[in-house]
This record gives structure tokens, C-alpha cells and sequence, in this order.
């Protein structure tokens, strides 16, 4: 199949992603995967895209259509649109049941303080639903609450004394330690950031919250103590969101309205750009 003609709009959008691509590269480079390997998933991805937006235009979808679309030859479109994720399924739903008890404990009042803080768990409890195994129930009853404690003491998330009680650690606040599921965040964090970009790139009106504060020109000790203001300001930020998203939740899933989801992040990203002469033309606000 020939290559479609140039494209200027194109041209100029593909000279940027070389920026975007790089951290991405690098992160793929750790984790052993090759260039082959990545161009079949992004031969993957333009299938799957190219085929929701089809089916959310109520459009006819047919492989030979999303070949066209995509430039992804039809023998491969109709392998990839057969491609099994029920592996990539489990996982995420494993990830989701860990999250949502980590996010109940962090917002419901039974389990934390006023301030969002997790409260210290009895593990069985004496009856006021306020253990840790009632926790556990009010997000799932389809997994056992011992199976989610094992896997939250094998991940250093949380900690079981003699006297079974469950503490949440602060390294909860981080994420998973679990390198399959620390990926799995990775995706969804930078793909909804990404998703919103794009939202925000395409439309007349850009309908995302997305802002950033970016100087240069700083000291270590400057952008050190600036860093950590951001941490706790973002820290106390994400507390009170969870606990608010908690309570509408609660109201919210017994209605048929409710079937929208929202992601919400903060991050601070630093470097040394060396000497300041080498580049007269960078970034300054």
C-alpha cells in the first residue's frame, strides 16, 4: 500500500512528536520492549481506534474500511481485531478492586478522619462495620477480604501487627508496588492526561481543565522547596477530592445517570539544563 501524499497540517505535527516520544521510548527501552514489538502495538492501537470511533459514529465497520483509515494492511486489522485481552482484563480489574479500597478507606468517614486520613483498622472487627473486612465488603463481595489484605501486605502497602491491626502505610499514597500494576497506572494516568491534550488540541473550544506553571533559570534549593510545597499542596488537593467523588459515588451508582468516570493528577517534573549559555533560546516564564 502506498503512503498517503504530505500533508503539511501532518508534517508540522509529526516534527513534535519526537518530543513526546522520548520519555515514552526510554520508559520502553527499560522494560525490554523492542521497536518491532512497538510498531505492532501501534499498528494495534490505530485498529482499536479506528474502530471505536466507527462504532461511536455509528458507522459501518468493516476491516477493509479501517484499512483504509488506518494504512494498516486488511489481513492484519482482521487478526488484530480478533486479539484476546482477557489477560489485560484481569489485571485491571485486580488493580481496580486494590484501588477502590484504597480510595474508600481514604474517603468514606467509617474509615478515616475528617481530614481524609486513614483511620488504623481492627482486621475482623466487633460488629460496627468499621474493620477491615467490612471495608473490603462495601467495595467487592466478590473477592475474599484475607486475599485483599495478602495482597496489600505483600506489596508493603499496608501493615498487620500481632494484634490484627491493619495500618494503611504512607507509601500507599505512591501507588502499587507491584511492577505489572505500576505500569498498568502508568497507561491510565499518562493516556487520560494524554486524552484530555488531545480533546483540548482538536476542539474550538478546549472542554479539559489542563494547565501547567513551568520557570527555569532556578536554583537546586529553589526548585527543591518549591517541589515539596507541591507535594503537600497536591497531596491535601487529591484527599478532599477523593473524599467528596466518595460521597457522590455512593448516591450516584444507584442512578442510571451514573456512568461517567473523572481522573484527576497533579505531577511536578524537574531537570538540570546545564549551563544556562548553551541555551539562550529555552523556555522562560
Amino acid at each position: 500500500m502506498s503512503e498517503n501524499p504530505s500533508n503539511p497540517r501532518s508534517d508540522a505535527f509529526i516534527k513534535v512528536l519526537k518530543g513526546l516520544l522520548r520519555p515514552l521510548i526510554r520508559a520502553l527501552i527499560a522494560q525490554g520492549v523492542t521497536a518491532p514489538a512497538f510498531y505492532k502495538l501501534i499498528k494495534q492501537t490505530y485498529v482499536d481506534v479506528a474502530e471505536k470511533d466507527l462504532r461511536e459514529q455509528e458507522d459501518q465497520i468493516t476491516d477493509s474500511r479501517i484499512s483504509v483509515m488506518t494504512g494498516v494492511h486488511r489481513r492484519d486489522v482482521k487478526q488484530m481485531r480478533n486479539e484476546d485481552q482477557t489477560e489485560q482484563a484481569s489485571l485491571r480489574a485486580k488493580v481496580s478492586t486494590l484501588t477502590s479500597v484504597l480510595g474508600h478507606w481514604l474517603g468514606d468517614p467509617r474509615f478515616a478522619t475528617s481530614e481524609g486520613l486513614p483511620k488504623e483498622l481492627d482486621r475482623f472487627g466487633s460488629g460496627d462495620g468499621n474493620s477491615f473486612e467490612s471495608l473490603v465488603r462495601s467495595v467487592s463481595t466478590d473477592v475474599r477480604p484475607r486475599t485483599v489484605l495478602d495482597e496489600l501486605v505483600r506489596q508493603k502497602l499496608v501493615e498487620l501487627d500481632d494484634g490484627d491491626v491493619v495500618t494503611l502505610k504512607a507509601d500507599a499514597f505512591l501507588g502499587p508496588a507491584d511492577v505489572d500494576q505500576r505500569i498498568l497506572f502508568f497507561s491510565s494516568n499518562v493516556g487520560d492526561h494524554m486524552a484530555a491534550a488531545t480533546e483540548n488540541l482538536l476542539a474550538e473550544e478546549p472542554p479539559f481543565l489542563e494547565r501547567a506553571v513551568f520557570y527555569n533559570y532556578l536554583t537546586e534549593k529553589s526548585v527543591d522547596e518549591i517541589e515539596e510545597k507541591a507535594r503537600s499542596m497536591g497531596n491535601d488537593l487529591l484527599l478532599d477530592l477523593n473524599k467528596d467523588a466518595h460521597a457522590r459515588q455512593l448516591v450516584d451508582k444507584e442512578t442510571q445517570e451514573g456512568t461517567h468516570r473523572f481522573r484527576f493528577g497533579v505531577f511536578f517534573y524537574r531537570e538540570d539544563e546545564g549551563d544556562k549559555d548553551d541555551d539562550p533560546t529555552g523556555d522562560e516564564a
